[in-house]
């Protein structure tokens, strides 16, 4: 799906030029979770942003099926830490914002919109306006926005971090659900290794500034897959502890370019435990 090849990326700056990432290699199969984490400034959003199209490459690029990324595409949605919803507009109008920029028709995607309300246990919000929700709510309603075009790809970054602790949780375990659920290719950056660990297929580690890419580990963990006490504690133990010692310790990163991870076969819905 998502071909990454010798990217390299510099930014200049009063004091010279800066080098956020050097030379990444990666490859995601179709329907792959890959999350992506590193130590702060060590150009995880900056990867995000070449794969939207949102930053041409200095070096290197990026192929989507086949195609080069040169600029923003229909069927990649990206969802940012803060929600942005317009303050005026209801929950319904803001999910269908994006059918109304690329000048659909509404009444065709409506129904699609309130089911992934209904997904997401926001129905009976529809009609209501931003400032009437909690952040969490919020943030799901971002998360509805970003799915109502149905997108190939769905880029996220930091989608939670600016939530209190419980509804983080909350709104992972919620999206680990959806992505059973939809099947859709996400690439989702993080600080958080619990995150990390109960979301994603492979987790890609990158080095301190230049980001380079340490090391692909791969969350070979059953799903669905939960924070609290469960039958893979050891596992999830396991992969975190490898995760946080990566992150500790900035040895060279591994120069072979790695190979995709072809995707888990998924069941339709999961019960959460």
């Amino acid at each position: 799906m998502i071909q990454v090849a010798g990217l390299s990326q510099t930014f200049k700056a009063r004091t010279g030029t800066v080098e956020a990432l050097r030379n990444i290699n990666l490859e995601i199969a179709n329907g792959e979770f890959l999350a992506v984490i590193g130590r702060s400034g060590c150009g995880k959003s900056t990867l995000l942003r070449l794969i939207a199209g949102l930053l041409r490459p200095s070096v290197g690029g990026v192929l989507l099926a086949g195609e080069q990324v040169t600029r923003p595409r229909r069927d990649v949605a990206m969802v940012f830490q803060r929600p942005a919803l317009l303050p005026w507009r209801t929950v319904l109008d803001n999910v269908l914002l994006p059918i109304e920029i690329f000048r659909l028709k509404r009444s065709e995607h409506q129904d699609h919109a309130m089911r992934l309300l209904a997904m997401t246990g926001l129905t009976a919000f529809a009609n209501r306006l931003p400032h009437e929700l909690s952040g969490g709510m919020q943030q799901r309603v971002s998360l509805c926005r970003a799915l109502i075009q149905r997108p190939k790809v769905m880029l996220m970054d930091e989608p939670f971090s600016a939530l209190d602790a419980l509804t983080r949780e909350e709104l992972a375990v919620e999206l680990q659900r959806i992505h059973m659920e939809l099947g859709t290719t996400v690439v989702f950056v993080t600080h958080s290794i619990q995150e990390a660990v109960l979301l994603a297929d492979r987790v890609a580690v990158l080095s301190a500034r230049p980001g380079r890419l340490r090391r692909l580990v791969d969350v070979d963990i059953p799903r669905p897959r939960s924070f609290g006490h469960n039958a893979h504690l050891e596992q999830v133990a396991t992969v975190s502890a490898e995760l946080h010692q990566l992150l500790l310790h900035n040895d060279e990163p591994q120069q072979h370019t790695p190979e995709p991870r072809p995707p888990r076969t998924r069941t339709r819905r999961g019960v959460l435990t």
